[in-house]
């Protein structure tokens, strides 16, 4: 795909995961993976390293809230923010407490509110560290980075993070034909349903805007201090198997918002032979028997090439 997002285009309203009900937010969590520890890591000990301290931890965007039951633990107070009622109504059904036993507080706020619309709001120069897993990109950067400074403790920290688009391992049998099968689905069928966000993840992350490459620079941010970090091929960005069998797989691409939209459009066809993904499964399968795997045996192993963004505020 030849588009990249340009900076104006990244003021957007994401609508298809803030719209999510309950029984949405409860099968994206369901499906969804947890990120890897070694991700996690690599957050704190920016932060820690760098002078951040460990009083309130604010994770924007947060889904079901797998980032914030991982790092909620390492502060006193910890709030899991969404648009969306149905993930917040999820996260909060799995509980989770900060390093003081307090419970999280998940709320109905935007990234660009970050806090403000909430009673009592989150205090100016209060924030140690805000998050964002794979949510950055459908945010209004320019309004988030300017709430971001407002929020934070001088010194504090944000980490954006992303995990790219999945691409089939290539120990997958017939790797290169079910990749270019996934390609030429997304080009035939999904891309009049990507948005600037879908871009952005693709290419993750590297036409996020920053504060310094906004039209209106946001001075409160170092950039000395901002880092980038990737994780290659085989590096793990997410927990559990990467391996799984064709069932697994088309719940787990039935999560992504393209797909979702492509839903939308054409609900007539959704669940039969004309589903996008239904045929893209067929095509995988007939791939993988014309490689020699047998009838049942059909899996498929995915891979992301993660990352992750860090930058402080000024002290």
């Amino acid at each position: 795909m030849s588009e990249t997002p340009s900076q104006s285009d990244s003021i957007l309203t994401e609508k298809t995961f803030s719209s999510y009900n309950s029984e949405q937010g409860r099968n994206y969590a369901r499906i969804r993976r947890d990120y890897h520890p070694s991700l996690y890591q690599a957050i704190m000990d920016y932060h820690g390293s760098t002078g951040g301290r460990y009083d309130i931890y604010v994770d924007v965007g947060c889904g079901p809230g797998f980032a914030t039951f991982n790092l909620a633990s390492h502060f006193a107070h910890a709030f899991g923010l969404d648009p969306s009622e149905g993930m917040i109504s999820t996260a909060r059904s799995f509980g989770g407490t900060t390093s003081t036993s307090e419970t999280i507080r998940f709320e109905i706020s935007t990234a660009e509110q970050l806090g403000q619309n909430l009673s009592p709001p989150i205090k100016d120069s209060s924030v140690d560290l805000i998050t964002a897993a794979n949510a950055a990109h459908w945010f209004n950067m320019p309004r988030f980075w300017i709430s971001a400074a407002r929020a934070l403790k001088p010194s504090g920290t944000v980490a954006l993070w992303t995990s790219g688009e999945i691409i089939v391992h290539p120990s997958t049998p017939n790797s290169t034909a079910i990749q270019k099968a996934v390609y030429q689905c997304q080009d035939r069928f999904l891309l009049p349903f990507y948005e600037t966000g879908n871009l952005l993840t693709r290419n993750r992350y590297s036409e996020l805007p920053l504060p310094w490459t906004l039209a209106e620079p946001v001075q409160e941010f170092d950039e000395k201090s901002f880092i980038r970090k990737d994780w290659d091929f085989d590096e793990k960005f997410f927990v559990g198997e990467t391996e799984v069998d064709l069932d697994t797989w088309e719940h787990m691409m039935a999560t992504s918002s393209p797909y979702t939209r492509w839903c939308q459009a054409n609900s007539q066809l959704v669940g039969t032979k004309q589903d996008v993904l239904k045929m893209l499964r067929k095509e995988i399968e007939q791939l993988l028997h014309e490689a020699g795997v047998e009838l049942g045996e059909e899996k498929v192993k995915g891979t992301v090439r993660g990352s992750l963004l860090m930058v402080k505020k000024k002290a």
